[in-house]
């Protein structure tokens, strides 16, 4: 039976973690396609729309993006070029598990640069809004990640029946 929940637990941590490297790979290759990075035009617009930005706001936004984006551009392009390779290591006709796992720590590196910057400006961006507005942009986050919840816990639960199928 402990072998049993072993086992199940064991998938939906791989499945969660599949999970997350894909989304993070498909909103990294659609941000790129769109032109719009992290913060692009097309989340300004989207802000600016929910959030009844002014038109001073919206410019400030647009200042902090232009700062931040020579800052963001270097880890973006590393983190590409990291991908690249180990996409590399995983269709070579051997495995490396060195080269693998010194290739994941530079990722988690990069990606540790990422998350700082994309709160820096977060909490620049956020400086410009006005109480009211700070109020819808939490509902807005609050209800972003509770669909992300339910979405990943959803896949767990279909991944789960498929497994005792």
């Amino acid at each position: 039976m402990k072998s049993h929940r072993m086992k199940i637990f064991i998938a939906a941590v791989a499945v969660l973690l599949v999970g997350a490297v894909a989304i993070a790979q498909t909103v990294h290759r659609t941000a790129y396609r769109h032109g719009s990075g992290m913060f692009g035009e097309r989340m300004l617009s989207f802000y600016a729309h929910r959030l009844d930005l002014t038109d001073a706001q919206q410019s400030q936004l647009k200042d902090i993006m232009a700062k931040e984006k020579p800052a963001l551009k270097p880890l973006l392009l590393q983190l590409s070029q990291t991908r690249h390779q180990m996409r590399q290591l995983e269709e070579g006709d051997t495995f490396n598990e060195a080269q693998v796992r010194t290739l994941a720590a530079q990722q988690s590196q990069v990606m540790t640069e990422l998350i700082v910057q994309k709160a820096r400006i977060k909490s620049e961006m956020l400086q410009v809004l006005n109480a009211d507005q700070k109020t819808k942009f939490k509902e807005i986050m609050d209800k972003h990640e509770q669909r992300m919840m339910n979405h990943l816990q959803n896949q767990s639960t279909d991944n789960q029946n498929t497994q005792q199928n």
